[in-house]
């Protein structure tokens, strides 16, 4: 893929990204996504972060096996997603569910430090790789159960959860910092929604369904 190539797949995602979000305008809030994420979205190589064999397909509205049964999410997906945490320069953020390093990539793009967690060790070795020659040093990676977060580096600006859970786990509120947001997929697996949590100043927390989505299930042993 040329240079030429890459930047136009990558320009024409961002338009369908933008288009998906228009369309999901009454669900979403509003018509358009933050021109940050969107200028990520067209400057992270997902090419990067995908099998070879699927290289082709990298710029397609679409998510795509990476191995082990899981897949990296659309792309609107991960837009949205990270629109909806309204991520800051100085944040602090903790993902879960790595994967090869994709959405991770958007996120420290955004903030101050990512703090990423993937269950499945092949996947977890993978990323750092792909992600360090394009000189993602902001991001620190870890083998482990993701529905235990990250006590060590806690609280967090911002949650970004990548697998879907049945209901919220509690360490994930209790590591949110007042007057942060979290994003995750929630429900049973035929009836899940993206829903975005916020914890107030006075650790209150609220939540609010976005729209339905379909997540692998987060897997909570090795």
């Amino acid at each position: 893929m040329t240079d030429e190539q890459q930047s136009m797949l990558q320009y024409e995602m961002v338009q369908v990204i933008a288009a998906h979000a228009y369309f999901a305008r009454e669900q979403i809030g509003k018509e358009t996504l933050d021109g940050r994420v969107l200028e990520v979205m067209g400057r992270v190589p997902r090419h990067e972060f995908v099998p070879l064999e699927l290289t082709a397909y990298a710029y397609a509205d679409q998510p795509l096996p990476i191995g082990y049964e899981k897949t990296i999410s659309q792309p609107f997906i991960i837009a949205l997603m990270t629109d909806l945490v309204e991520i800051q320069p100085t944040d602090r953020v903790l993902e879960i569910g790595t994967g090869l390093g994709y959405h991770t990539a958007v996120l420290a793009e955004l903030s101050a430090q990512v703090y990423s967690i993937e269950i499945i060790e092949e996947l977890a070795v993978q990323a750092p790789k792909r992600l360090g020659p394009l000189g993602y040093t902001n991001v620190e990676t870890r083998i482990a159960n993701g529905e235990h977060g990250w006590p060590e580096h806690a609280p967090f600006d911002k949650i970004v959860v990548c697998a879907a859970c049945e209901l919220v786990p509690t360490a994930f509120i209790t590591q949110l910092k007042p007057g942060g947001k979290m994003v995750i997929p929630a429900g049973l697996a035929d009836a899940q929604n993206l829903m975005v949590v916020e914890k107030n100043l006075e650790g209150r927390v609220k939540t609010r369904e976005v729209l339905p989505v379909r997540f692998s299930a987060m897997e909570t042993a090795n």
